[in-house]
């Protein structure tokens, strides 16, 4: 099977299939940019936007969630809730703000969104879902797309019977995570079921989502689903180069030696900056925190660096400390520097929906 090297999402042509998904706390302009600057992202997605917030502009951290710049493009902005008219008028302000496509969020496991019926939610109700997806389309211009998993738990997967309805609701591409609302990232990302939901289209791409940590995931993920792209997620929080290593792959170019300490550090230092740009100095101190035990794990640093690092408020003293990762005597081994946040924990690196 022929793996595509280009996608088409409406009148938008990617230039690569491989699309950043929006992550909760982590998809930000800062990251974003890093990523499009290593290579291999065709699209990159904000973080997932409350629409009642957009139209209120009441929202404390609204300015950074919409950020965006001319390199940061193309870009797709979700939404979430349960609506059909608020989601409509959250796209129409998206779209007058220059916004070139809008994804429904029909995905998110996080009991804070899906027990209120929004995200994986929608799952539980097929009808009400394809009936909201209709709605925001009809009130834009521009392209939208939904992004949703398998079904609320495994005896009630949906996903592959609402594509048709999707399509004819006039969705431009859909987004499906191999896993249910009930199972969060335990298991495995279910290829099977993917597949089902591939071939369950008629008109649209379907882009296939979960467990793509390897060029050679994204390949199994070509391969065993047929799907038209893929969306990484969890991924490239632990190693940013992973798109560009994943587009060389698919280009049948030779792989690329791992990232040097000097890379790693020289990225953390690059991407601390940018925050500062985008939250103020000191907001950038206190945001690079859940970002800290991320390089730290790669750089083989003590405990003891995470713990200083932590600690620190001062976004001058927080460039020091990044700075001088570079001299520190790494540790044999990666040290255990913290448990594995839960995915429902608000500074988890894991809502890919």
């Amino acid at each position: 099977m022929s793996i595509p090297l280009k996608l088409t999402i409406g009148p938008i042509d990617l230039q690569t299939p491989v699309l950043f998904a929006p992550l909760a706390g982590y998809s930000d302009l800062a990251f974003r940019l890093g990523l499009r600057r290593l290579g291999g992202i065709g699209l990159a997605y904000t973080e997932m936007l409350s629409p009642s917030s957009l139209l209120m502009n009441k929202a404390k951290r609204l300015h950074s969630l919409l950020a965006t710049s001319d390199e940061d493009n193309p870009l797709g902005y979700q939404i979430y809730g349960t609506n059909a008219e608020t989601l409509a008028r959250a796209a129409v302000l998206l779209e007058s703000r220059g916004a070139k496509l809008v994804d429904i969020n029909m995905g998110c496991p996080q009991r804070k969104i899906s027990g209120h019926g929004a995200g994986a939610g929608l799952l539980r109700n097929p009808t009400e879902a394809v009936r909201i997806a209709e709605a925001v389309v009809k009130s834009v211009a521009i392209p939208v797309t939904v992004k949703l998993r398998l079904g609320w738990d495994l005896q009630n997967r949906v996903a592959h019977t609402m594509v048709p309805a999707l399509e004819d609701a006039g969705v431009a591409a859909l987004t499906i995570h191999g896993r249910t609302r009930c199972q969060g990232y335990t298991g495995k990302a279910d290829l099977d079921e993917i597949r089902k939901v591939v071939q369950s289209a008629r008109r649209i791409p379907v882009i296939g989502n979960g467990d793509i940590t390897s060029p050679a995931a994204a390949r199994t993920m070509f391969t065993e689903t047929g799907c038209a792209a893929i969306m990484i997620g969890r991924g490239p929080l632990k190693n940013p180069w992973l798109a560009r290593d994943i587009w060389n792959d698919l280009q049948g170019h030779p792989t690329a030696p791992p990232p040097t300490r000097e890379e790693w550090v020289q990225f953390a230092l690059e991407h601390f900056d940018r925050m500062v740009e985008l939250y103020t100095p000191k907001g950038a101190a206190l945001l690079f925190r859940k970002w800290i035990p991320q390089y730290l794990r790669r750089l083989l640093a003590g405990r003891q660096h995470l713990v200083t690092m932590m600690m620190i408020q001062d976004a001058a003293l927080m460039r020091q400390a990044i700075e001088e990762l570079f001299e520190i005597r790494p540790l044999e081994a990666p040290p255990r520097l913290e448990a594995e946040p839960e995915p429902d924990d608000p500074l988890a690196p894991g809502e890919e929906n």
